[in-house]
């Protein structure tokens, strides 16, 4: 069995559109195997799909990504941690933000909801 995945296969491993793929590629945060016209994603780019992914969970950009993609490859492990954390920091402070304003925006649709009930009785 080979431990490549066809272009199908990797969008159905990793729940994403060939749109999304192409993208990818296009941005080059992925690089797969050409043969022809297919495409083939060796163990490398599905590692590279799921730091990928992560990150787009974590909300980051991905020119972030790709930045941090390029400091693993060119820079080493070292470097790719310290611009991690630098990320990592910067992003754990947005959605902190985000989740206050998220709690802010809870409270006062229940205190609402709570005035409206109470007006009907």
């Amino acid at each position: 069995m080979s431990d490549r995945l066809s272009f199908k296969e990797m969008c159905a491993k990793f729940d994403v559109t060939p749109r999304t793929l192409r993208y990818y590629e296009y941005i080059e945060l992925l690089t797969p195997d050409k043969e022809g016209r297919s495409r083939f994603y060796g163990p490398t780019e599905v590692a590279r799909m799921t730091l990928i992914l992560r990150g787009r969970r974590f909300g980051f950009s991905l020119e972030d990504i790709r930045q941090w993609l390029l400091i693993r490859a060119n820079d080493g492990t070292e470097t790719q941690m310290r611009q991690w954390i630098d990320l990592a920091d910067g992003q754990i402070v947005e959605l902190a933000e985000q989740q206050k304003q998220l709690q802010e925006t809870l409270d006062e649709l229940r205190k609402l909801r709570d005035v409206t009930a109470a007006s009907l009785g």
